[in-house]
């Protein structure tokens, strides 16, 4: 097949920051220069929803006037849809009923504010990139570190690099990539540094609060805590002005332990002698 009649990637865009978010116009933008573009997101705001899926209200789907940011004017956004349901579900909605094939790539983002260390647990962002690894699809959960930026456009031309990479090489079955990229100009970001993901956790706090009723509520407030002093992190490559990519995986075993628990004994129930 010549490069003039070869298909063009079909690319699925999705988020957690909801569909008219900046993040993803930029990011849908940016992936027009390498395929055929279509947008999937959250009709209203999914951060840190993790993996949750729709199981007892109906999903909506509605088509949604969505202008790019840095769109390619030879191969415009295809269609948007907005769905009233967290990012997992826009994976699941998009592949199973909405997209005319099978896409060849999903990126999620460009989110707003990173998405390393324990956050990747929370994440809607990366959510939605596991949702699409699962699916059998590759994918990318692209994040800004920084929590107050409207301007993507530096982010959003390292997530093309990064993209075309995974477009041209692929990944092994079940890996997913989450990238985190610094708040810098597209020039002086340093390169991509390959990652694991730091040790974290965040130090909450609820504080408690009264409505006008006088009924009480709690309102989660909490700092983060990097428990990790390795060079090899995200966290690091991120200070150091480097774009980080973590290869991560949704097959939670711990396959370094399997061995060590198989060694343990078990007595059953009703073997058990009682305490005296």
């Amino acid at each position: 097949m010549s490069n003039s009649t070869r298909r063009r990637p079909l690319i699925l865009i999705c988020n957690d920051d909801g569909i008219d978010a900046p993040g993803i116009r930029a990011l849908a933008g940016a992936m027009t220069w390498l395929g055929e573009v279509r947008v999937v997101a959250p009709m209203t705001e999914q951060s840190a929803v993790g993996h949750a899926i729709t199981m007892r209200e109906p999903l909506r789907v509605r088509e949604w006037p969505f202008v790019a940011v840095g769109e390619n004017p030879d191969n415009p956004i295809a269609s948007a849809h907005a769905v009233t349901g967290t990012p997992a579900d826009c994976v699941k909605m998009a592949i199973h009923k909405l997209l005319p094939r099978r896409p060849d790539l999903v990126c999620s983002g460009i989110n707003n504010g990173p998405n390393t260390a324990v956050n990747v647990i929370y994440s809607g962002t990366v959510s939605a990139a596991t949702e699409a690894a699962i699916l059998g699809v590759d994918s990318v959960a692209f994040s800004l570190g920084d929590w107050n930026q409207t301007d993507f456009s530096s982010a959003a031309e390292w997530s093309r690099r990064i993209a075309e990479q995974v477009v041209k090489r692929g990944l092994p079955p079940g890996i997913l990539l989450n990238v985190n990229i610094p708040q810098l100009p597209v020039g002086e970001i340093k390169g991509v540094e390959v990652t694991r993901q730091a040790r974290s956790q965040w130090k909450e706090t609820f504080d408690a609060r009264t409505d006008p009723y006088e009924q009480p509520y709690y309102w989660l407030g909490g700092e983060f805590v990097n428990l990790d002093d390795g060079t090899d992190t995200d966290l690091h490559a991120m200070k150091e002005g480097y774009v980080s990519l973590t290869p991560i995986q949704f097959d939670l075993t711990a396959h370094a332990h399997l061995t060590e628990m198989k060694t343990w004994t078990y007595v059953a129930p009703e073997t058990e002698t009682p305490a005296t």
